[in-house]
């Protein structure tokens, strides 16, 4: 797909999800950002802001097939993956594949299920095969998982490890909306996601996820990431920095920015405006600073603006 063709139709995929997810066009489009990287999401956020809905219109406008697992305590790792079936009139197994087997798989309040089944998705996440029984199955591409989260209710959960954090590509926030937006959202007749009409095919988003790959970073960009994700080791209110994974990935939604603008190189003006949703999540803030009520968007922030950022020729593509 040619590159302007693509953004054409990324702008009506952004169009067609705010149509139904009123108010909330920049965490859309970081949505979207972070299919096109080939991300997984983590959506953490009160009950009834939209959290779900947004993934299965999202869903719904890439088409492909879409798997949703509701998370509980008794939920096990071959609910999620699959199970392997002996049949006696045969003499052999069948694999019965799970809903993992997806283009976009929705894990629903995934902080609900116990350590050993949110760790199998781990494989999933990072490999995009599962293995079963010693035998590996590839999934399907594009594979996509979002999962939802209510941070305020922690009763019967189970907080997720940081390995298993530092796999979702970004963290967001969807947020109350305004008056004004909430007041349209009354007043409109709200839309079916199973009447929505496809954007774009799964195969389309494969091709664009590999075009993001090629969109160009300076060396100068580079270094800026580096010297940020170095600072965040030595931050005095963090105990745990940016990892060298957390880097990779934060030039990777930064480079997807950039292809969703249109471009095929990245500014720091890319940099800048995926930087909260990739990072926030991958540092741990010590007690002290969470008991004064920081966050690690704060510490982003705090570590961007510490930062050099380099000057950028619009023009010619390259740092100045």
């Amino acid at each position: 797909m040619i590159h302007n063709q693509a953004c054409d139709v990324l702008e009506r995929l952004v169009n067609r999800v705010e149509r139904v997810i009123i108010g909330k066009r920049n965490e859309i489009e970081l949505a979207v950002v972070s299919m096109l990287q080939g991300g997984h999401i983590l959506l953490e956020d009160v009950p009834g802001v939209g959290k779900t809905m947004l993934v299965r219109t999202l869903a719904a406008c890439v088409g492909g097939t879409f798997g949703r697992i509701q998370f509980t305590s008794d939920l096990l790792p071959s609910d999620v993956t699959g199970v392997t079936v002996y049949h006696p009139q045969y003499g052999n197994f069948e694999y019965r594949p799970g809903p993992i087997h997806s283009h976009i798989l929705l894990a629903d309040e995934i902080n609900r299920a116990a350590p050993r089944t949110q760790s199998a998705l781990l494989e999933a996440m990072e490999e995009r095969k599962v293995t079963v029984d010693g035998v590996t199955y590839s999934l399907p591409q594009p594979f996509l998982l979002l999962a939802t989260q209510n941070p305020l209710e922690y009763e019967g959960t189970y907080r997720l490890p940081e390995a298993q954090l530092d796999r979702f590509l970004m963290r967001l926030s969807l947020g109350y909306p305004v008056p004004e937006q909430e007041i349209e959202l009354l007043g409109r007749n709200q839309e079916h996601v199973s009447d929505i009409k496809p954007v774009l095919l799964p195969e389309e988003m494969v091709v664009m996820q590999r075009q993001v790959r090629l969109v160009l970073v300076d060396d100068r960009i580079k270094s800026f990431l580096v010297g940020v994700a170095n600072a965040s080791r030595h931050h005095t209110h963090l105990s745990l920095g940016i990892s060298p994974r957390g880097t990779l990935a934060w030039m990777g939604a930064a480079q997807a920015m950039a292809y969703y603008k249109g471009r095929s190189y990245v500014i720091p003006d890319d940099v800048k405006a995926v930087a909260g949703a990739v990072l926030g999540h991958r540092m741990m803030l010590k007690t002290e600073a969470k008991i004064s009520g920081m966050s690690g968007e704060d510490i982003v922030s705090d570590l961007l603006k510490r930062s050099d950022i380099p000057l950028f020729n619009r023009a010619s593509g390259g740092t100045a």
